[in-house]
């Protein structure tokens, strides 16, 4: 039975930085960071030969961030996905006041498509984190909506 998604894993070629950007700017917490190298189980796991690499798990309230840096294999710069591509395209978190959220975030270097919008029982927008990755950030105004399967029904 699956109970629900845990974590979002995100690679870096900065894991300090990245680290600081979402405990600093987004407000998560640290909760474990190490290393590992030439382990038979990560790599079976990872699907990966003489892998290496730093790790940090992050929360904030039930999102949790798993954020690494790979020393072995050496990583490929690729081009951040756009929303419209396929695989990963982007993970929401929620926030309080949206607005709020949007001007400081934009402040710290979080650069946003456009202001947030109105879908009537939420307002969201999404953006780019440092190193690309697409971020939601979402605003529930009606507390019915916040077991609803998405905002883009809003749309339909």
């Amino acid at each position: 039975m699956i109970r629900g998604i845990h974590h979002v894993g995100l690679n870096t070629a900065d894991i300090d930085r990245l680290v600081a950007f979402y405990r600093d700017v987004m407000g998560f917490e640290v909760i474990s960071s190490g290393d590992w190298s030439k382990s038979e189980l990560i790599d079976g796991v990872v699907g990966l030969k003489d892998s290496a690499a730093r790790h940090a798990m992050l929360r904030a309230g039930n999102c949790y961030l798993e954020i690494f840096q790979y020393s072995s294999p050496e990583a490929r710069d690729a081009t951040p996905l756009r929303p419209c591509d396929r695989g990963y395209t982007h993970f929401c978190l929620d926030v309080t006041d949206i607005d709020e959220e949007h001007e400081r975030l934009t402040r710290a270097g979080m650069r946003f498509f456009r202001k947030p919008g109105d879908f009537g029982e939420l307002r969201a927008v999404y953006g780019k984190d440092p190193d690309g990755n697409v971020v939601e950030i979402q605003e529930v105004l009606d507390p019915q909506a916040a077991s609803a399967p998405s905002h883009l029904r809003a749309l339909g």
